[in-house]
């Protein structure tokens, strides 16, 4: 894996080609209007990535140490969320 320069929510912004069935680009319109599409684009991915390294994170400490309960993963959840919501940084996936 290469070393990004940026870490997750940082750098310049960067024109990407995306392609959305017409139903969900409406919906997204309709809700945050036509100025705010790219912030919500942004948003959604940024969750889902998190949520993701915390899946990877999860995983790995179950490989070590065993299988961890739903109520322990959703305080695991709840924790990461907090602590990265208060230094607004990002854990780098492994």
């Amino acid at each position: 894996m290469t070393e990004m320069p940026y870490s997750i929510g940082e750098g310049p912004a960067t024109r990407v080609s995306l392609s959305l069935p017409e139903g969900t680009a409406e919906a997204i319109r309709q809700r945050v209007g036509k100025r705010e599409f790219s912030a919500f684009i942004t948003a959604a991915v940024e969750r889902e990535l998190r949520g993701q390294i915390l899946d990877e994170y999860l995983a790995d400490y179950e490989r070590r140490k065993g299988a961890i309960s739903a109520t322990e993963q959703d305080r695991a959840r709840q924790v990461f969320d907090e602590v990265f919501a208060e230094e607004g940084g990002w854990p780098v996936a492994s």
